[in-house]
């Protein structure tokens, strides 16, 4: 149930899915089986969600990285200027 679900779901909705299963299990109005069941759908959520936080988190890296290396390449374009008259006092 979650694995096919789990591929076409956003993150949200795949939380969300996993809060109430978590909900019916705290209920405890369920049979042995149907925890199974709901627990078993639970833990593909999970793991789907975490999935989904740790490509999310590498993305965020990837991007902070390219902006700091960005960033060097502007600040020793920078460096290559002459900047005026800090640089004459060095004489």
């Amino acid at each position: 149930m979650a694995s096919k679900k789990a591929q076409t779901d956003g993150f949200e909705a795949q939380y969300k899915r996993l809060e109430e299963s978590v909900a019916k299990l705290e209920e405890g109005d369920l049979t042995l089986a149907e925890s199974l069941a709901l627990y078993e759908d639970g833990m593909k959520l999970a793991k789907a969600c975490q999935e989904l936080l740790k490509d999310a988190e590498l993305r965020v890296t990837k991007l902070q990285e390219q902006f700091a290396d960005g960033l060097g390449a502007v600040r020793e374009d920078a460096e290559d200027y002459d900047t005026g008259p800090e640089d004459a006092s060095d004489d």
